[in-house]
């Protein structure tokens, strides 16, 4: 079974499981000061990992620049370290550096926190973009 879904079918779409943290939010907040200091970071629930479906060269391009073709929208955020975001609020973040642990979501900007259970899909960059 394939986890690519188009933007009508994003929606509802259950995506492969994944789980995140379950520590609490002092526990992931003293982890991500440890393993980035000073970067600010963003604690997140009811997330989903979009993989995006590139051909050989794009993906090439994307490794090149040092990321890797993953997105992350949650639809809750739990806390922001810089107050661009509100409780509460969704936020879709730019493309990966990183992915430690399958907790860390790391961008060139933020670390987002992946609290509890998400959800990992394949979409186009354009079904990604247009969507959220």
């Amino acid at each position: 079974m394939s986890n690519k879904i188009s933007t009508d079918d994003l929606i509802g779409a259950a995506g492969q499981p994944i789980e995140g943290s379950l520590s609490d939010s002092m526990e992931l907040i003293a982890r991500v000061q440890e393993c980035f200091p000073g970067k600010p970071y963003c604690l997140v629930e009811q997330w989903t990992v979009f993989q995006a479906d590139l051909s050989s060269d794009e993906l090439e391009t994307v490794h090149r620049r040092g990321h890797l073709p993953l997105f992350l929208y949650a639809h809750s955020v739990v806390q922001d370290s810089r107050r661009r975001f509100q409780p509460g609020d969704w936020v879709r973040s730019s493309m990966c550096v990183s992915f430690g642990d399958g907790v860390m979501f790391e961008t060139r900007n933020t670390v987002y926190m992946l609290m509890g259970s998400g959800s990992k899909r394949t979409a186009s960059l354009k079904t990604i973009f247009s969507f959220f």
